[in-house]
């Protein structure tokens, strides 16, 4: 089935002549366009790695279109940020999320995402992730809390989270708040042109483990831009030198979700959604949304 794929991919690449249009629409000839770089994925592809698809890979006309989906989500939780306080419950950030997004003329793209019921998740302490807000769930001293947002903007998706800590907050909580963060930015630096999403993975791994923190197995990052969740999936849990390779034109969220105790989670039977660390410990997640550039990589939501 491999040998066919890579027949059949061969193929397409001799079908467009080096004077013709290029596929990716910029109208320039191919051979001044994407040749060069085609050719060098298919190079790695023979090699037995895992390659992006065309479909994967963002023009410049997208990027720009993404980063504009981009300003509207930073906008947004820069907002969340200053209002966030003990006594809040979840309901007014989502009200916050929701109606902000609207008047700058965005759509939250969680809102009714699969069924998920509002505009923004928040999740607090042992919450993994996908928590719902509520009217009942105030913030308290001491919590520790992700707000993700989401973004659609004239057809681009933009994705981030961030944590908060709500008054005085323990050592501990505040030490995996900023591991967690420090897992990004040492994922940030692996995000370059021919490197491996795995290279990724090892270092943000390696950095929670050397804390005594474990990572969730099962949920990771996702492509994003002209879909809410496109390929690839992205874990934190994998190899260097594993994965798909990097190529510039890949957008793609970098999200961890580190636990204090073990990885284990479990979803909540009554929503459906909700996930929570099977220990009861607390977990922190930041997300960035990332493009892959020619030079290195360029951030477009943090």
């Amino acid at each position: 089935m491999r040998n066919l794929f890579l027949t059949l991919r061969i193929f397409v690449m001799m079908k467009i002549g080096r004077n013709d249009p290029c596929w990716c629409g910029s109208g320039k000839k191919y051979k001044t366009c994407h040749m060069a770089l085609d050719e060098k994925i298919h190079h790695y592809e023979l090699e037995g790695h895992i390659v992006p698809h065309r479909d994967i890979l963002k023009t410049k006309e997208q990027i720009e279109g993404i980063k504009e989906s981009s300003k509207i989500n930073i906008a947004v939780l820069d907002a969340v940020e200053e209002m966030i306080a003990p006594g809040i419950s979840t309901e007014e950030i989502d009200r916050l999320v929701h109606d902000m997004t609207v008047r700058m003329g965005g759509i939250p793209a969680p809102l009714n995402f699969e069924g998920y019921p509002k505009s923004v998740c928040t999740s607090i302490n042992e919450v993994v992730c996908h928590g719902i807000p509520s009217k009942d769930r105030i913030l308290k001293e001491g919590d520790i809390v992700n707000v993700d947002v989401s973004t659609l903007y004239k057809g681009y998706f933009s994705d981030s989270s961030r944590m908060f800590c709500i008054g005085e907050v323990s050592e501990e909580k505040k030490k995996l708040v900023q591991v967690t963060k420090e897992c990004v930015e040492k994922g940030l630096e692996m995000v370059k042109p021919w490197n491996f999403l795995g290279d990724m993975a090892q270092v943000i791994n390696d950095h929670a483990k050397a804390n005594g923190y474990s990572i969730v197995v099962e949920i990771g990052g996702h492509g994003i831009g002209l879909e809410f969740h496109e390929e690839p999936f992205v874990s934190y849990v994998t190899k260097a030198g594993t994965e798909m390779l990097m190529v510039p034109g890949m957008v793609f969220t970098i999200e961890p979700m580190v636990n204090m105790g073990t990885s284990e989670i479990y979803v909540d039977d009554e929503d459906g959604w909700t996930v929570y660390t099977e220990d009861g410990k607390p977990s922190a997640q930041w997300e960035i949304t990332v493009a892959v550039t020619k030079e290195g990589h360029e951030v477009l939501t943090w």
